[in-house]
């Protein structure tokens, strides 16, 4: 479920994602402050995974009604490195319109990234 609106600049531009809350994993007492925020980028298919790129978050990390995104904690969706996987998509409301260069960035073993 969508979970809240994360407004931000990056690059000096300013932003949207959206952060989302799992309501099965929420009842696991280990993943109950769980947030998940799933996106895409200009480096899609060219230096990161064509698939799109996560970012895992808890509730906890808000203050005040802000958290911190870290890109650097960015990384490959299972279905970057094996067939086995079918994982979530990036919503379009989450597909930013420039590069985010940090993060796990393309798997050199990746046969589906283009």
């Amino acid at each position: 479920m969508r979970y809240a609106i994360l407004g931000f600049k990056l690059n000096g531009e300013p932003q949207k994602l959206t952060i989302y809350k799992s309501i099965s994993l929420s009842k696991i007492a280990e993943y109950k402050d769980h947030l998940f925020l799933p996106f895409t980028d200009e480096t899609n298919s060219e230096e990161s995974y064509g698939g799109g790129r996560y970012i895992d978050l808890s509730s906890q990390d808000i203050k005040g009604n802000f958290i911190e995104i870290d890109f650097n904690k960015a990384y490959n969706p299972y279905c970057a490195y094996s067939d086995g996987y079918q994982c979530p998509k990036p919503p379009a409301e989450n597909d930013l319109k420039l590069k985010v260069k940090a993060g796990e960035m393309i798997y050199t073993g990746d046969k589906k990234h283009k």
